[in-house]
């Protein structure tokens, strides 16, 4: 199973981009970049490591891997967590890159849970609800899974059992229409497998 794990920082991602994508998307990429950084500040992930490096393993894998290299998405990717995990308003997203990119954004934001709602049933439907995503945010979502689970056994043994089950369940059946991500999720399920048991 191939990791994508080697863009770090800005200054890493940058040639990466740069010998995959014309310079304006990879301009258009970094102005995305500097935008999460700006909302995420000084987040962390579960493991510790700055959050940054997860929206760039998204489009590491979107680029390395998929070789996806429309714009919109690669965009998404970088902002798809600055509407749940920050203050970030959408119209703050869509008077800096548009409203296509808010959409993709949107479509893989968890919305919060109304009052005598559960966190973990709002999440589940929120992830059946993804079949009906269009294609790009589907992309993002692929992206996004991919960068959490590529790292799986980092994560406490309960925890990484319960998120196996959750991207086999709602995940990797969004995979099915693309063919690299589709690949990519069977090798990661068979390596991953002994989290089943």
């Amino acid at each position: 199973m191939e990791l994508f794990t080697n863009w770090h920082t800005w200054e890493q991602a940058e040639p990466g981009l740069a010998g995959h994508l014309p310079p304006e998307t990879v301009r258009r990429v970094c102005r995305a970049v500097d935008f999460a950084a700006a909302w995420h500040g000084d987040q962390r992930r579960p493991t510790g490591a700055p959050y940054l490096e997860h929206l760039l393993e998204a489009v590491e894998v979107l680029v390395r891997g998929a070789a996806v290299a429309r714009p919109s998405v690669l965009v998404a990717a970088v902002l798809h967590d600055v509407l749940e995990d920050t203050p970030c308003a959408p119209g703050a997203i869509t008077q800096e890159f548009g409203p296509a990119v808010t959409d993709l954004v949107r479509w893989v934001t968890i919305p919060a849970a109304a009052p005598g709602q559960g966190k973990a049933d709002v999440k589940e439907a929120y992830l059946r609800a993804l079949r009906h995503a269009p294609a790009a945010a589907i992309l993002v979502k692929l992206a996004d899974r991919a960068s959490n689970v590529q790292t799986l056994r980092n994560l406490p043994d309960a925890r990484a059992r319960a998120y196996y089950a959750q991207t086999v369940r709602f995940i990797i059946p969004l995979a099915s229409g693309e063919p690299w991500f589709a690949r990519w999720y069977a090798q990661w399920q068979a390596e991953f497998a002994d989290l089943a048991a």
